[in-house]
């Protein structure tokens, strides 16, 4: 039986994708058409994407003259990848987290990865929403709104299941089938959260991992870029695309720094078997009772599989107040620097000048206020505050020594296993890294306190030191691919919908 066009991308790998263009019987072109369609038929009640790359299809075209006459560049060579809002791409599309200040800025130059992912060959299909500066804007604002987009939805249940955030528009398209795999970025949850929610495949690297240039800031200590993917696989392979030196990140100029420009090598099952996992019980007190089946069933499925799982495990850490003044002081300063160096045109140069812009154009940027921005704003943005220097220090003494590195240490364990982003706080404060990877799907018909339904996905989540992707990556492959719990939402093959950004100009080549 044929098999529709549209059907063949649902749930299609980067490796099926890889050995249909090498067979020749799918090219760039007719995958990122495939995707477009797909968009335009089922977004509009997601509204995951942004806009799309007005370019994409001339790039595709390139990049398939290029495979027939010299090879391919790499495993992402003719595949679509979208990138969160946030991400700088220097050509027709634009760059605004989410903001309406933003909306007709073009930035200067490509971020780091952006200039990575063009040289190994990705087609940038175009970007997608998220939670308004990566939610740092307002304490009231939904998970996924924007003021530039409006609110992104969770495929699996519009407006009922929680999306997550503040890459909710990266895990969406991801979990709807909208592209091969996505860029989105953490401060503290931003992409193990919507990627939990999304039944989707998260990566969030150690900071100092994956470069940080040319992505709109939040918190240099807690900020980084990582892949949202289907699979571990999938995800491994963004990730070895993504690591490479930039001297224009500090955090990348450590001595202590472990990369590798490929991580596939550690899609290794068979390390479950003698790995050391440790459930940290303190931070399930909060999972309803959906989300704590879930990992309740994973912690069995573990222990199947030959890993010996430590239950539980004390953290000096838990229940202590993380110091809010480290964001709070570094937004100001870096956001400054960044709002600077953008085209003259643009509205807004500085915090203060963006908080003054939201005001006049209140009724289109204040749905939800912006008292972040105005706390923000009260800091002297020099970073030299005894305060802020006091709190760095607090939130990784704490998040480290009293934290994962002592939970490791004194349980010789090779990981942390939580709940979705329930601990990624600690991870956050730390810059260590977390993998995500569908845990299960609750169907119990219940309603949380803030009005979601907790039928739908659930992660788990693997945690680990500084530069431990390689041991999280093999602990998530062996847990997927002992369970396959991912399925994709039935979001109908049917349904028209009103093209989703620049689009004519896709079918003129």
């Amino acid at each position: 039986m044929k098999v529709a066009p549209e059907e063949w991308i649902i749930e299609a790998d980067i490796s099926m994708m890889q050995s249909a263009m090498e067979a020749g019987t799918l090219s760039a072109v007719q995958l990122v058409q495939l995707y477009v369609e797909r968009i335009r038929k089922h977004d509009g009640p997601i509204n995951a994407i942004l806009e799309l790359n007005p370019d994409a299809l001339e790039i595709a075209f390139s990049l398939d003259e290029e495979r027939r006459h010299s090879g391919r560049r790499s495993m992402l060579h003719g595949i679509p990848i979208l990138l969160k809002d946030n991400i700088d791409t220097c050509d027709r599309m634009h760059t605004s987290a989410g903001s309406v200040a933003l909306a007709n800025s073009i930035a200067p130059t490509d971020a780091f990865i952006v200039a990575r992912l063009r040289e190994a060959g990705a087609v940038l299909l175009g970007k997608a929403n998220m939670t308004e500066w990566a939610n740092a804007m307002s304490d009231s604002m939904w998970a996924g709104y924007s003021s530039r987009g409006g609110i992104v939805l969770n495929p699996y249940g519009p407006g009922n299941v929680f999306v997550g955030g503040s890459s909710s528009g990266s895990a969406a398209a991801v979990a709807a089938n909208f592209c091969a795999a996505s860029i989105g970025t953490e401060t503290s949850g931003s992409i193990v959260c919507p990627a939990s929610y999304n039944f989707a495949v998260g990566i969030k690297p150690t900071v100092g991992l994956v470069s940080r240039s040319g992505i709109i800031p939040l918190s240099r200590s807690q900020d980084t870029a990582g892949p949202i993917a289907r699979t571990v696989t999938d995800a491994a392979i963004l990730l070895g695309a993504l690591t490479g030196e930039d001297e224009r990140d500090e955090a990348m100029m450590h001595s202590g720094r472990r990369t590798c420009d490929d991580y596939t090598p550690f899609l290794d099952a068979s390390f479950i078997h003698k790995a050391r996992i440790g459930v940290p019980r303190y931070y399930c007190g909060e999972l309803d009772e959906a989300a704590a089946a879930v990992l309740e069933a994973a912690i069995a499925v573990l222990r199947s599989l030959g890993a010996t799982v430590v239950d539980s495990v004390e953290l000096p850490c838990a229940g202590i107040e993380w110091d809010r003044n480290v964001v709070r002081h570094e937004f100001k300063k870096d956001l400054n620097d960044y709002l600077a160096r953008l085209h003259p045109e643009v509205p807004v140069r500085t915090m203060k000048e963006l908080i003054a812009y939201n005001k006049v154009h209140a009724d289109v940027a204040l749905k939800y206020g912006q008292g972040g921005l105005e706390r923000c704003e009260e800091t002297s943005g020099s970073l030299h505050e005894p305060v802020y220097l006091r709190a760095l220090q607090h939130n990784r003494m704490m998040s480290r020594e009293q934290g994962i590195d002592y939970a490791l240490r004194a349980y010789q364990l090779d990981a942390l296993l939580f709940q979705g982003h329930h601990g990624s706080e600690i991870a956050a404060r730390a810059g260590y890294p977390l993998v995500t990877v569908p845990g299960g799907y609750a169907s119990n018909g219940s309603v949380s306190t803030a009005g979601y339904v907790t039928d739908g996905p659930y992660g788990i989540t693997f945690s680990g030191t500084a530069y431990s992707e390689p041991t999280l990556i093999k602990l998530a492959y062996a847990f997927e691919q002992a369970t396959k719990h991912r399925f994709p939402p039935d979001i109908g093959l049917n349904v028209e919908g009103e093209p989703v950004g620049e689009l004519e100009s896709l079918y003129e080549i």
